[in-house]
C-alpha cells in the first residue's frame, strides 16, 4: 500500500477499497456525502470479526475479534441504535454469503440477492472454510446487543466504572445528565461569597451587568452558565502580562476604577479653561452673526456649555449632550454653520468630537469579572461534584481525559487498548480536542501501531456543529497525525448524476478561489480541507415533469433595482418558492409530476418536498406562505421546546383559574385565552350576567376536583373537550400551525402529568410550568417539540437537523441569507495560528476578522450539506441582498468581491459554465394557486366498538376476584381507572389490586357505610395511607365535611372502636397503621408511645378524625400487646415477635384450575365443615397473586395473618368464636386463608431446609381488628386461629401445579368479562 503514504494535499486522494484496507494501524477515512460511509464500516466491521483470509493476509487484524472487543463510537444515541442495526443486518448477510454452497471456482455466478461485495469478501476464503466463517458471523450477529456501539459519553461512563482503579474513579459514581441545580447552587456560593463585602459603590456597578445571581432579568448565572466548559480556552485567550488567574472582584473593580478615574481627569483636565474661553467667544460670535443663530440659540448654548462644564467639574462618565449636540459640537457641525471667520477654539471642537470613542474605550470590568466568576465557579463545582460522587455528561470526557495524562496513564491506556484493540470513530469530524485527546492516548495515532487498529471516519467539509463544541481544527490535527495514511470514499449513491455534478461544479468553482472551496488554502497551494469531486452511482429513477426532465440544480434569480433588505428577501422568496411547489403539487395530483424509472411512474406528493431554513423564523415564513396555499407542512429542529410554544402560557392561565376557581381575576384571564373561544361579547355578557358567571366558576370547580382525583392530563383533556379546542385550533389560521398547537397542546399536557408525580399539589405545578415557560432551553430532551403529524406532509428542516438525512426534492429559498460576527456576539469562538480554540469577551478588530472568517467557513461547510441533501433536484433562491458577498452563496460565488443588482447575473452564468445540470432561471412568480390534495375512500367515520366482551385466555388474579353466589371477575386487561365503583354491583369489572391497601380495600368494597360522599369514601379507598404527601391533595378539601358527617352519625362521648367509621376508606386506614408499626417495629411501635401519637395525629389530621385520636391510640397500643391466640400453641404478643415479612407479596401459576375444584377441599377441611356460600364455576388460568398482610414464625413455626376491619356488632359479644366463623365462611376468609397458607408453603418448601408441613407450619390467624380487647386473652374474641391438615395444602400445591381436575369449557355466556 505504498500509494498510501502519499501525504500531499494536493496528490489526488486514494479511493477505500473496502476488501483490501488495512484493519491495524491508525487511518483516516474522508467520506463525502453521500458516499455509503455507514455501509463501508459495517464491511469494515465483518472484515474484524471474519479475521485474514490466509496467513498472506497482510490487510487483516492479527486475530478474528468479537463484538465486545470492537468499539464502535458516534455521537448521538440515534446514530448509535442505526449502526448497531446496520452493522446486525450486514453480518446476517455476510453469513448468508458464506452459507451458500461452492458449487464451483471462487467467482461462480452467486444469487441475484448477494451483494457482489460480499461475494467478492467470501471468494477470498478456502471454501472449505465457508461454514467456519458462516458460523462466526452467525454468532457475532447474535453478540450485537452487548457490542461495544456507543455514544463517547456512555463510553467514557464505561470506562471510568470499569477502570475505576487505573483512572481514580469513585466505583459508585453517578451520571447527573441535568446539572443546572449544582449549578446555580455555586453560583449562588459565589455571589455570597465575593459581592456581599463589596460597598454599595462597587455593588452598584455589579448590578449594572447582572442584577442577580441566578433569577432576574439578567442573571449572573445565564452569563456564566455557557463559559463553564471552556474556562481553561478563557485563561488561555488572556494578554501574556495577564496570564494568570483573574483577580477577585474587589480589586478588579478597584483597579478599572482607578484606571478609568485616570482617564477621565485626563479627559476633563482642558475643559475648565477651554469652557471659560468658549463661553465669550461664543456670545461674542453671536452678536456679530458670525453663525446661523436659529441652529445655535442661546438657549441650547446655555444647555449644551453647561452639561459641558457639570461634566468637567463632576464625577459623571459622560457629559448629558443630547444627539443634536453631540453632531453639532463637532468641526464639522460648528463649519456647517458658521458664516465668517473661522469658529473659536478649533481643538475644543476636535476633542468634543473624540470624546464618545475616549468614553467608549475606558477600562471595562466585566470581562475579568466574567472571567473569575468562570474561573471560581468550575474549580467551586468539581470540588462540589467530587463530594457528591456525581458528574455531568461533558466531566464524563474531561474526568477520562485527566485519568489519561495521570499517574497510571499508561496502564490505564494499555487496558483500554486490550478490551478494544480496535475502534472506529464515525462523525469524526464532530470531535472536540478532549475527545480527541482520549483516542489519541490510548492508540497512539502517530505511532501507527500495528497491534491495534483505529479508523476516524468523517467528512470535513460537514463539520458544522461548532456551537455544540466541535471543532474541525482537531479534525485538521489528526489529519496531521496520519500522514500518508489517508482513504476517501469516492463514490456517492445517494443522488442522480446530474445532482452530483451540480455539486461538483459548484464546489470545484470554488476550489479555484485563492482561499478554496472551505478557506483552509495556503498560499503555498496546500489545502488540509480541499474540495474533490466525487463520482456517481446515479439513480434508475429521474424527476419528470410533464414528460421532460428536470435541472438538477435550478438557481432562481429575483431581480430588483437595488440591494433588498433581509425582511424583503424574505418575503418575496417565501411567496415565490410556495407558488412553484403548488405548481409541482398540483402536477403531482394530475399524474404529470413524478419519478419515472422506466418501468412504473410515481406521482409527486408533498412528502417528497423539503425546505431547508436556518432558523425558526425562515421556517415560520415559508410555512405561513405555504399553509396560505393549501399546503401543509411540518417543522422539525433540534433546539425548539415546547415551553416556548404559546399554547404554553394558555394552558399557564387555565391551570391558574382551576387551582383557584373563586379568583375572578384568574378565571377571567384563563377564559380570555384565544383557544377556549369566547368572543368579547360572550366576555362582556360574563361580566353582566351574575348567573353565566356562577356558572363558570362551578365549571372551574369541577375541573380543580377533576384535576385533584386523577390529575391533569385528564383535566387538560376535559377542558379540551368542553371548550371544543381541537376543532377550534384546526378551523382557524393555517392548518399546520393548528396541528403545532394541537401537538403542543397534548404534549405539555403529559409532561405536566410526569411532572406532577415529583412535586407536592396544584401549585407546586403551576410553579414548575411557570419555571419552564420562563427558561425553555434550560429543559430537557422530552420537551423538545414533537412532530405534530406523520401525514403526506411537506418537511420544513433545519440544515443542521438535516445533516445525514435525503429527500427527493429540497427548496433553499433564503439560502443567501447569513448573520455576520459582531462585537457584541460575546464571547467570541476563535483559533489561533496552532489551532488552539480561544474564547473572548471583547473583541478587538484583528480578533472580530478571524472569527467571522471562522463564521464563513463553517457557512460554506453548511452550505455543502444543504446542497448535498437531495437525491433528484434543488432550487435555489438567490437576489441581490445587502451584504450578499459575505455569505456562504456569496464566497462562493464571488470571493468576496461585492455582489450587486447589475453583477450578480453575471457571477451566475460563471457558476454555471458549461455544467447543463445547472440552469439558471427568473424566481418563479407569486401566484394564488392552492393546492387541492387527491380525495381519499370518504370520510373516517366513527371508531367501531365490539358488542361483546373480549375474553382473555391468560390472565392475573387475586383472592378479590374469586365471587360467590354468581361470577368469577377477571381482571381488565388495560390499567384501570383510579376510581373504584361505589359498590360491586356498579361494575363487573374490578382492576386488580397493586398494593396491599388495594388489596384491602377491594376485599371490604361491601361492607356497610358511614353515611359519607361515595366519590369522596372511593377516593380515600385507593389512597397510599402511609405516603402523608400524597394524601394532602386528595382529603384536604373535604375533612370538614367528614368530620361532620361522621359526628352527625356518632355522638362525640361514645368512642369506642365499635363506633368508628365503617366502610372501605377507615378499612385502608386501620390496615395502614398496623402496616406502619410492621415497618418501623411491633415492640418499638409499643414501646415509643410519643412518636406512636405523632403519627397517629397527623393521619387523623388529614382524614378529619382528630376525636378518634385518643381512642385509635388506645387501640394500637392495646393490639400491640395483647395476647393473640395460637393454633395448637400459646398465646403470641404482636410486640414480642422478632421475625417476620409485612405485606408480603406472592404470585404462583394456576393452570386452568376449576374453581369448584378448589372450593371442595376448602370447605371439607376449613371451619369445621361449616356450610358456606360456594364460589361460582368458573377457571383460574395464569398467575394467582396477593398480599400477605403478615407473616411470621414463632418458636420454629411459621404462620400468616390477616387484618380485618369488618363491623361484626355494636359491642365485643359480636366477636365471639362462633360469630367469627360465621363471617369467616359468609365472607369466604377461610378460603383467603388456605390459599396465604399455601403461598408460605410453596415458599418454605424452595427455602427451608428439612422442611416439613406438619413440623414448620404454625397455622392462619384472621384477627377483627373492632373485636380486640380484654376478652381476646381469655376467650379469643376477635382471632380467628386454625391449621388446616396437610392434606388440604397438599391437594391445593397439586391443583395448582395442574395435577387436580381442570375446568371445562365454559360457554361465553357463563364466563365473565375479561
Amino acid at each position: 500500500m505504498s500509494s498510501l503514504q502519499r501525504s500531499d494535499s494536493s496528490a489526488q486522494p486514494v479511493e477505500l477499497d473496502a476488501l483490501t484496507f488495512p484493519l491495524h494501524g491508525s487511518r483516516l477515512i474522508e467520506a463525502s456525502a453521500g458516499t455509503g460511509k455507514t455501509f463501508t464500516i459495517a464491511l469494515l466491521y465483518v472484515r474484524l470479526a471474519l479475521g485474514a483470509h490466509s496467513t498472506e493476509d497482510e490487510t487483516a487484524f492479527s486475530r478474528p475479534l468479537t463484538p465486545p472487543e470492537i468499539l464502535v463510537v458516534t455521537f448521538t444515541n440515534a446514530a448509535t441504535q442505526e449502526l448497531r442495526e446496520r452493522i446486525r443486518t450486514r453480518l446476517v448477510e455476510a453469513a448468508e454469503a458464506f452459507l451458500q454452497e461452492p458449487d464451483g471456482a471462487p467467482g461462480t455466478a452467486p444469487p441475484d440477492d448477494l451483494d457482489p461485495l460480499l461475494v467478492a469478501l467470501r471468494d477470498q476464503y478456502d471454501p472449505a472454510s465457508w461454514p467456519a466463517c458462516a458460523r462466526r458471523l452467525q454468532l457475532a450477529a447474535e453478540w450485537m446487543d452487548e457490542a461495544a456501539v456507543s455514544t463517547i459519553h456512555s463510553w467514557c461512563y464505561r470506562m471510568l466504572r470499569e477502570h475505576a482503579f487505573d483512572s481514580g474513579s469513585l466505583f459508585s459514581l453517578e451520571l447527573e445528565t441535568d446539572q443546572s441545580e449544582l449549578e446555580q447552587e455555586v453560583v449562588r456560593d459565589y455571589w455570597r461569597s465575593f459581592y456581599y463585602p463589596l460597598d454599595a459603590e462597587a455593588l452598584a456597578e455589579i448590578t449594572q451587568y447582572w442584577d442577580a445571581p441566578t433569577e432576574g432579568r439578567c442573571p449572573l448565572y445565564a452569563a456564566v452558565r455557557p463559559l463553564l466548559p471552556h474556562s481553561e480556552a478563557l485563561h488561555r485567550n488572556r494578554d501574556a502580562a495577564l496570564d494568570h488567574d483573574a483577580p477577585p472582584p474587589a480589586e478588579t473593580l478597584a483597579a478599572a476604577r482607578a484606571e478609568r478615574d485616570a482617564r477621565l481627569a485626563e479627559l476633563k483636565a482642558p475643559w475648565a479653561a477651554w469652557l471659560d474661553e468658549l463661553e465669550p467667544a461664543l456670545e461674542d460670535a453671536a452678536r456679530r452673526k458670525a453663525f446661523k443663530g436659529q441652529s445655535f440659540n442661546a438657549k441650547s448654548r446655555a444647555n449644551w456649555l453647561g452639561a459641558l462644564r457639570e461634566w468637567a467639574e463632576g464625577e459623571a462618565i459622560r457629559p448629558a449632550l443630547t444627539p443634536t449636540a453631540w453632531k453639532r459640537l463637532t468641526p464639522e457641525g460648528m463649519a456647517e454653520i458658521w458664516k465668517e471667520g473661522t469658529p473659536p477654539l478649533p481643538e475644543a471642537w476636535q476633542a468634543l468630537a473624540a470624546l464618545p470613542e475616549a468614553l467608549a474605550s475606558l477600562p471595562e470590568p466585566r470581562a475579568d469579572l466574567l472571567i473569575h466568576a468562570v474561573q471560581w465557579c468550575r474549580a467551586r463545582l468539581e470540588r462540589e461534584q467530587e463530594r457528591r460522587a456525581e458528574m455531568g455528561p461533558n466531566d464524563l470526557l474531561t474526568h477520562l481525559d485527566r485519568a489519561l495524562n495521570g499517574p497510571s496513564a499508561e496502564a490505564l491506556a494499555q487496558r483500554i487498548r486490550q478490551q478494544f484493540p480496535v475502534a472506529l470513530v464515525d462523525e469524526f469530524q464532530d470531535t472536540d480536542p478532549v475527545q480527541y485527546r482520549i483516542f489519541d492516548r490510548v492508540y497512539r495515532l502517530a505511532e501507527n501501531s500495528p497491534e491495534t487498529g483505529v479508523f476516524l471516519i468523517g467528512d470535513p467539509k460537514q463539520a458544522i456543529y461548532a456551537f455544540r463544541g466541535a471543532d474541525i481544527h482537531t479534525y485538521l490535527q489528526a489529519r496531521r497525525d496520519t500522514a500518508g495514511r489517508h482513504v476517501t470514499l469516492g463514490t456517492n449513491y445517494r443522488s442522480s448524476a446530474a445532482m452530483v455534478a451540480a455539486v461538483n461544479r459548484c464546489f470545484a468553482f470554488a476550489e479555484a478561489h485563492p482561499p478554496g472551496a472551505f478557506l483552509f488554502k495556503e498560499s503555498d497551494g496546500s489545502n488540509p480541507v480541499p474540495f474533490t469531486a466525487v463520482k456517481a452511482k446515479g439513480r434508475q429513477d429521474a424527476l419528470t415533469v410533464d414528460g421532460q426532465p428536470q435541472p438538477a440544480m435550478t438557481l432562481w434569480q429575483l431581480d430588483a433595482d437595488e440591494a433588498l433588505g433581509k425582511g424583503a428577501y424574505m418575503g418575496e422568496m417565501a411567496e415565490r418558492c410556495a407558488s412553484r411547489m403548488v405548481a409541482l403539487l398540483e402536477g403531482g395530483r394530475r399524474f404529470d409530476a413524478g419519478f419515472d424509472d422506466g418501468e412504473r411512474f410515481r406521482a409527486l406528493a408533498p412528502s417528497d418536498m423539503a425546505v431547508l431554513v436556518n432558523g425558526i423564523n425562515e421556517a415560520r415564513e415559508i410555512r405561513r406562505a405555504l399553509a396560505r396555499r393549501g399546503v401543509k407542512s411540518v417543522y422539525l429542529s433540534d433546539k425548539d421546546k415546547v415551553f416556548a410554544s404559546p399554547m404554553a402560557g394558555e394552558l399557564e392561565a387555565w391551570l391558574r383559574a382551576c387551582a383557584d376557581p373563586e379568583d375572578d381575576r384568574l378565571l377571567r384571564a384563563a377564559l380570555a385565552t384565544p383557544s377556549l373561544g369566547l368572543d368579547l361579547a360572550d366576555l362582556d355578557r360574563l361580566q353582566q350576567d351574575e348567573l353565566a358567571w356562577e356558572a363558570r366558576v362551578l365549571q372551574f370547580r369541577d375541573y380543580h376536583r377533576l384535576w385533584q382525583r386523577q390529575g391533569v392530563l385528564p383535566l387538560v383533556r376535559r377542558l379540551m373537550s368542553d371548550f371544543e379546542v381541537p376543532g377550534r385550533l384546526l378551523a382557524t389560521g393555517p392548518a399546520s400551525e393548528g396541528e403545532r398547537h394541537l401537538t403542543d397542546l397534548l404534549h405539555l399536557g403529559e409532561l405536566l402529568q410526569h411532572a406532577s408525580q415529583e412535586l407536592d399539589g396544584e401549585h407546586a405545578l403551576i410553579r414548575f410550568l411557570a419555571e419552564a415557560i420562563a427558561d425553555p432551553d434550560d429543559q430537557g430532551e422530552a420537551h423538545k417539540l414533537r412532530l405534530e403529524s406523520d401525514a403526506d406532509l411537506v418537511q420544513v428542516i433545519t440544515i443542521h437537523k438535516s445533516k445525514g438525512l435525503e429527500y427527493p426534492l429540497v427548496f433553499l429559498p433564503f439560502i443567501g441569507n447569513h448573520r455576520p460576527t459582531k462585537p457584541d456576539d460575546s464571547p467570541l469562538r476563535w483559533h489561533d495560528a496552532e489551532g488552539q480554540l480561544r474564547l473572548s469577551l471583547t473583541a478587538d478588530e484583528a480578533t472580530l476578522a478571524i472569527a467571522e472568517r471562522e463564521r464563513l467557513g463553517e457557512d460554506l461547510r453548511k452550505l455543502y450539506v444543504a446542497l448535498t441533501r437531495a437525491r433528484h433536484a434543488t432550487w435555489l433562491g438567490i437576489a441581490p441582498l445587502k451584504g450578499l458577498e459575505a455569505s456562504a452563496l456569496g464566497q462562493l460565488l464571488s470571493n468576496g468581491e461585492s455582489l450587486t443588482p447589475e453583477n450578480l447575473g453575471d457571477k451566475l452564468t460563471a457558476l454555471k459554465g458549461n455544467e447543463p445540470a445547472i440552469a439558471i432561471q427568473p424566481a418563479p412568480p407569486a401566484t394564488a394557486e392552492r393546492f387541492t390534495p387527491a380525495q381519499g375512500d370518504g370520510e373516517l367515520g366513527e371508531a367501531r366498538l365490539p358488542k361483546r366482551p373480549a375474553r382473555e385466555q391468560w390472565w392475573i388474579a387475586s383472592y378479590s376476584a374469586l365471587r360467590i353466589g354468581g361470577t368469577l371477575l377477571e381482571p381488565q386487561a388495560a390499567p384501570a381507572s383510579t376510581d373504584l365503583p361505589e359498590s360491586p354491583g356498579e361494575s363487573e369489572t374490578l382492576p386488580e389490586p397493586t398494593t396491599p391497601l388495594e388489596a384491602t380495600a377491594f376485599e371490604v368494597m361491601d361492607e356497610p357505610r358511614d353515611r359519607t360522599d361515595p366519590d369522596m369514601e372511593r377516593h380515600r379507598a385507593m389512597a397510599r395511607q402511609g405516603d402523608i404527601s400524597r394524601e394532602s391533595g386528595v382529603y384536604k378539601p373535604v375533612n370538614e365535611h367528614f368530620e361532620r358527617d361522621i359526628n352527625a352519625v356518632w355522638p362525640s362521648a361514645d368512642r369506642s372502636m365499635h363506633r368508628f367509621p365503617r366502610g372501605p376508606g377507615p378499612g385502608t386506614f386501620l390496615h395502614g397503621l398496623l402496616e406502619w408499626a410492621g415497618q418501623h417495629g411491633f415492640a418499638r411501635a409499643a414501646e415509643d408511645a410519643a412518636q406512636r401519637e405523632d403519627m397517629l395525629a397527623r393521619r387523623t389530621q388529614l382524614r378529619g378524625w382528630t376525636g378518634w385520636l385518643e381512642t385509635l391510640d388506645g387501640w394500637l397500643g392495646g393490639l400491640l400487646s395483647t395476647p393473640l391466640p395460637l393454633p395448637d400453641a400459646g398465646p403470641l404478643r404482636l410486640s414480642e415477635l422478632t421475625d417476620y415479612q409485612v405485606e408480603m407479596e406472592f404470585w404462583f401459576a394456576a393452570h386452568r384450575v376449576s374453581t369448584q375444584a378448589l372450593d371442595a377441599p376448602v370447605s371439607a377441611h376449613t371451619l369445621a365443615g361449616a356450610p358456606r356460600p360456594a364460589l361460582d364455576a368458573d377457571t383460574l388460568n395464569g398467575m394467582l397473586k396477593g398480599f400477605i398482610d403478615l407473616v411470621f414464625e414463632h418458636r420454629g413455626r411459621y404462620y400468616v395473618l390477616d387484618w380485618k376491619s369488618n363491623h361484626l356488632g355494636p359491642d365485643d359479644d359480636a366477636y365471639t368464636p362462633a360469630a367469627m366463623r360465621g363471617a369467616m365462611a359468609k365472607k369466604r376468609y377461610d378460603l383467603q386463608a388456605a390459599l396465604y397458607l399455601l403461598a408460605l408453603h410453596r415458599l418454605l418448601a424452595a427455602r427451608l431446609p428439612n422442611y416439613d408441613y406438619d413440623r414448620h407450619i404454625g397455622g392462619s390467624l384472621t384477627v377483627f381488628l373492632r373485636g380486640i380487647g380484654p376478652a381476646t386473652a381469655s376467650d379469643g374474641r376477635g382471632v380467628h386461629a386454625e391449621r388446616p391438615p396437610r392434606a388440604l395444602i397438599e391437594t391445593l400445591d397439586a391443583l395448582f401445579q395442574g395435577h387436580g381436575p381442570t375446568a371445562t369449557a365454559h360457554s361465553t355466556d357463563a364466563e365473565a368479562p375479561a
